[in-house]
């Protein structure tokens, strides 16, 4: 049997050291986690309704707080919000899209929106603001619609 205690009871070493060890390939494992499943087919959490702002209607949004108002988003790009995993563009004017801020190819959060693509920083993935479809790869996969709603000048997120 293996010494596990040294002097009066108390663990030895190697006990303390291999038990740190262990706790710390638990994290890392934890936090190596990505978005697909085993299969490889992308499986997010991200919002996954279909459509688009519901322009100057009211849809009942429950009084949900305003994502941003309309002036904050420009005409052809838009503006991601990191903290709700939400990509909201103008491609016209009047016309607003909203899409899952989770790159489809790896799980990464895009990062920003210019010349007419979302861009995600990890592997250069970018996806045109009119629908989400890739623009350019290594993503295969379209980013999911999201569901806003426009009521006023005010955004929300349905």
């Amino acid at each position: 049997m293996a010494e596990t205690t040294g002097i009066a009871g108390a663990p030895t070493r190697r006990v303390v050291v291999a038990g740190v060890g262990a706790a710390g390939l638990a994290a890392a494992l934890a936090a190596c986690g990505d978005s697909n499943d085993s299969s490889g087919a992308y499986n997010s959490a991200a919002p996954q309704q279909s459509g688009a702002a519901t322009g100057g209607q009211e849809s009942g949004n429950g009084g949900a707080q305003p994502l941003a108002k309309t002036s904050d988003i420009p005409v052809g790009g838009g503006t991601v919000f990191a903290d709700k995993k939400v990509v909201v563009c103008q491609p016209t004017a009047g016309q607003f899209k909203a899409f899952s801020a989770i790159c489809t190819h790896q799980g990464c959060a895009v990062k920003d929106v210019a010349n007419g693509t979302i861009n995600c920083p990890c592997h250069g993935s970018k996806f045109n603001v009119t629908d989400g479809s890739v623009a350019a790869g290594p993503a295969t996969q379209p980013l999911p619609a999201a569901t806003v709603t426009v009521q006023g000048d005010s955004i929300t997120l349905a």
